[in-house]
């Protein structure tokens, strides 16, 4: 198999934080393999993993055998990079079932199941770290690290210094060295020389070369890739529900594309390079394309579709765009209908809603009684009255008068009615 530069790669799309002198030479002489650690707390990985994850995509696109690490056993410990306090530990039962999870999530980036020789390959920390005795560990990977060492990570001092109420227990301060362990492990089961990560992964990191170097005789590689900032300030990677996550039961899928879509111009330009895999021609191209005409977000719609349909398919992602531009559809309530009801109430998430039976819709509702005594939305009966002579209430986006009536006619899928009053105010009355 050809094997392209991937330091290269990762320069061009802004992928690249740190890297060890040495390891472009290293890459470019044979097939090698390095590995990310992926923490297993959750039974899902959230769009902050995603960076990583897109590391290893492309070092296997570039020729190379990809390791994803899921941490079994130090997620039993928790890291304490970029923490400012001890985590909830798991116990192994819980950490298995999250990485099934995981892989599976993992498999929409990584080709796991090929016979060529750089297929993925998944291993959990738990499987060698299991049998290990304290007394073995402190004696025989312990003695080689120094606490002055330990001490030096930023992950430590941070976490030690006087402004940190909790301190550091001894079980986070041991992390790095149990990550060390890993690097040595697979340094010396798979010959894997490197492991890439965050940038606040460079202590862990350098750890696990260090006991190579010392334990091993061996030389192992570090690459670190960038931590993702919002141009707002804002933190990548949460929306106002918490999380995005890639499983479709905690993040839908329209509210994934949603994340992606409603991106700023500046962090699109950045997302597009780092979240896709289009070509560098391809992506100057949009770019291009969208500084001549900003307003249409082709550029966020694209990063939108790419990242959507690798981590959910093709499908869900049509069903996506379709909720995300029903809003504007000219035959809005036939489009609508399309919907399911999880991706409609996803489209009108926060909006208010009130519950009418469906036995006053069989002889039709007024809709000065709609809008205000049978439903709350307005204050008083004069309040709808004026609305109405305004010419500023729709039902299902089409405008009405004081002499219309509600009915079942007027039901999307059977059971839901939109009310809009001007272009800012959207009710839902729900008929049960």
């Amino acid at each position: 198999m050809m094997i392209k530069n991937f330091v290269d790669v990762l320069k061009w799309r802004g992928m690249i934080h740190d890297a060890m002198p040495g390891v472009e030479d290293h890459l470019q002489e044979q097939m090698r393999l390095a590995y990310v650690g992926f923490d297993p707390t959750a039974d899902s990985l959230h769009i902050g993993n995603l960076v990583p994850i897109m590391l290893l995509a492309h070092y296997q696109r570039c020729g190379h055998k990809p390791i994803a690490l899921v941490g079994g056993a130090t997620g039993m410990i928790g890291d304490p990079s970029g923490k400012s306090a001890e985590r909830n530990l798991l116990d192994e039962n819980t950490l298995r079932q999250n990485q099934d999870a995981i892989q599976k999530q993992l498999a929409h980036f990584l080709d796991f199941q090929s016979d060529k020789p750089n297929a993925a390959k998944m291993v959990n920390n738990y499987d060698w770290m299991k049998d290990i005795t304290f007394l073995d560990f402190i004696r025989d990977v312990g003695k080689h690290i120094t606490v002055n060492y330990m001490m030096a990570k930023d992950s430590v001092k941070n976490r030690i210094s006087t402004e940190s109420k909790e301190g550091m227990s001894f079980t986070e301060f041991t992390y790095q060295l149990v990550q060390g362990y890993d690097f040595l492990h697979l340094f010396q089961t798979h010959n894997c020389t490197i492991q890439m990560g965050g940038s606040d992964q460079w202590g862990n990191i350098t750890s696990g070369t260090e006991l190579i170097r010392r334990m091993a005789n061996g030389k192992g590689f570090a690459i670190t890739c960038p931590l993702i900032t919002k141009s707002d300030g804002s933190k990548f990677g949460k929306s106002e529900g918490g999380n995005v996550w890639l499983d479709p039961k905690r993040t839908s899928p329209y509210k994934f594309y949603q994340y992606w879509l409603n991106s700023s111009d500046e962090d699109a330009e950045k997302y597009i390079k780092i979240f896709t895999f289009l070509e560098e021609q391809e992506i100057q191209t949009l770019l291009e394309t969208h500084k001549k005409q900003p307003h249409l977000r082709g550029l966020q719609k694209r990063l939108a579709q790419e990242i959507t349909t690798m981590v959910h398919g093709g499908v869900q992602c049509h069903n996506a765009e379709k909720a995300s531009q029903i809003l504007y559809s000219k035959a809005f309530k036939k489009d609508i209908q399309t919907l399911d009801e999880v991706t409609f109430l996803d489209v009108f998430e926060g909006v208010p809603q009130a519950e009418v039976s469906k036995a006053t819709l069989e002889s039709g509702m007024d809709m000065i009684a709609a809008l205000s005594a049978e439903t709350g939305f307005l204050p008083s009966n004069g309040e709808a009255r004026r609305a109405l002579k305004e010419n500023s209430i729709a039902v299902n986006k089409e405008k009405v008068n004081d002499q219309y009536q509600l009915s079942f006619s007027d039901l999307i899928n059977d059971t839901y009615i939109i009310i809009n009053r001007g272009k800012r105010s959207t009710f839902i009355i729900r008929a049960v």
